[in-house]
């Protein structure tokens, strides 16, 4: 069993955005030389995720307007309390939660093993920095 990781950096100038990552995933596994195992997609940053969905604009649109329904933006500390830190990015953190830290696929043939419409997505809930992804493939 071998191991292979590398980093993406991800640099969203929007405060709240979706960003197909499957092809730069894919170049991952191909360079890992790993034919069976898995791929661990991973948001090494508390404000973004990494979630697997269908690349329809319309699906992520609904995504946004729920996600801000659920935790509004509100930079103030009277809605969210750890906006008493001198952060204005408490419904980032929530929105993160919801949408999940990393996913993890099956690696087949060499390739990302996926079911009908599945792309590899980094969701971003507090633009203004870089952020970084780590893509993790083990297997044999």
């Amino acid at each position: 069993m071998k191991a292979w990781t590398q980093e993406l950096w991800m640099d969203v100038p929007r405060r709240m955005d979706f960003v197909n990552i499957t092809s730069e995933v894919e170049a991952a596994v191909r360079k890992s030389g790993i034919r069976e195992g898995l791929c661990l997609v991973n948001a090494m940053h508390i404000t973004a995720s990494v979630f697997i969905n269908d690349d329809e604009p319309g699906l992520h649109e609904d995504y946004k307007r729920w996600l801000e329904g659920l935790a509004p933006f509100d930079p103030s500390p009277a809605r969210y309390a750890h906006n008493r830190t001198g952060e204005d990015n408490g419904d980032a953190h929530h929105k993160r939660q919801v949408m999940g830290r990393e996913v993890v696929v099956a690696v087949t043939g060499g390739r990302l093993h996926f079911g009908p419409w599945e792309q590899i997505f980094y969701g971003e809930f507090d633009g203004r920095r870089k952020k970084r992804v780590l893509i993790k493939v083990i297997g044999e």
